[in-house]
């Protein structure tokens, strides 16, 4: 069973969006010192449910959240996707390793 286990909020601001998420929801929220210009997002104590995430500088044409689901095999879950009517809108593509 694939569940949501990431997600990622894009924003035109990154810093104003840190302050934002910080105030409104006591958020956790730390810029990573990978590659990419990232935040990690901490939505609360990990012994209780709910997932973690990421906030993201917004690049079109990419403008929405994007929901991260843990499947058994990536290229079997979009065959699924196809076969059902969805569509793969971006290839696969490597996700850099967490700095924690």
């Amino acid at each position: 069973m694939g569940r949501v286990v990431h997600f990622e909020i894009p924003a035109d601001n990154p810093e104003r969006a840190v302050k934002f998420y910080t105030r409104v929801f006591d958020w956790k929220i730390e810029r990573w010192q990978g590659p990419v210009e990232y935040w990690m997002v901490m939505t609360g104590p990990t012994d209780q449910p709910g997932i973690d995430g990421g906030l993201i500088r917004r690049h079109p044409p990419f403008n929405g959240t994007v929901n991260t689901v843990d499947v058994a095999s990536l290229d079997e879950s979009m065959k699924k996707v196809v076969a059902n009517g969805g569509k793969v809108i971006r290839p696969k593509t490597a996700v850099p390793a967490s700095a924690g």
